[in-house]
């Protein structure tokens, strides 16, 4: 069965409502699904690049979970992209483009209300717009960039019913994922 790979990028999980849950959850698939936390493998913040780069290459859909700081990543992840994602290894003149055919997809905690992420709304911009970046990074790797789950509103006290709507949809994302994969390799 095709493991999908989910790397964890929260430098206070610890005091995460909404990661931990979805880490919770994540956790009950082992047969599928690998959880690989970034700060808990290198609380040095020193990545093991080579170690990074061999984990990639054994899955064939990845996912970047993490919360949306300042309309963007966690600097730690913007680091991991940064070398792990190497010339030579992931892109370039010569390169084995070690992440073609890839799936990668982002799993996003906001803390802004869904509204406010409207072309209508407050940041005028919907998460999708906002994370384009990412779909440019991918696709500059050959890699097949998918679209994005997104839980909206965590600092605006949400219910537990909605925290747990959203976990079972983060799941049903993964699953459709693979779906997609195993879709795309039998032709």
């Amino acid at each position: 069965m095709e493991k999908t790979l989910v790397i964890v990028t929260h430098p206070k999980l610890g005091s995460s409502k909404i990661n931990k849950r979805w880490i919770e959850e994540l956790r009950k698939y082992p047969e599928s699904i690998v959880v690989h936390d970034l700060h808990a493998e290198y609380p040095s913040l020193e990545i093991d690049l080579r170690r990074e780069q061999q984990l990639l290459e054994s899955f064939d859909t990845v996912i970047l979970q993490f919360p949306f700081y300042w309309f963007n990543c966690p600097p730690f992840l913007k680091k991991w992209i940064d070398e792990v994602l190497a010339h030579g290894w992931a892109y370039g003149k010569n390169s084995g483009y070690k992440l073609a055919g890839k799936k990668f997809a982002l799993a996003i905690t906001a803390g802004i209300k869904e509204e406010d992420n409207k072309a209508s709304g407050r940041y005028e911009y919907t998460l999708e717009e906002l994370t384009r970046p990412f779909e440019i990074t991918f696709k500059y790797v050959k890699a097949d960039y998918q679209t994005l789950h997104a839980f909206y509103g965590e600092e605006h006290n949400p219910t537990e019913e909605y925290i747990e709507e959203n976990t079972k949809d983060y799941i049903n994302f993964i699953e459709n994922l693979k779906k997609k994969n195993k879709e795309a390799i039998l032709g």
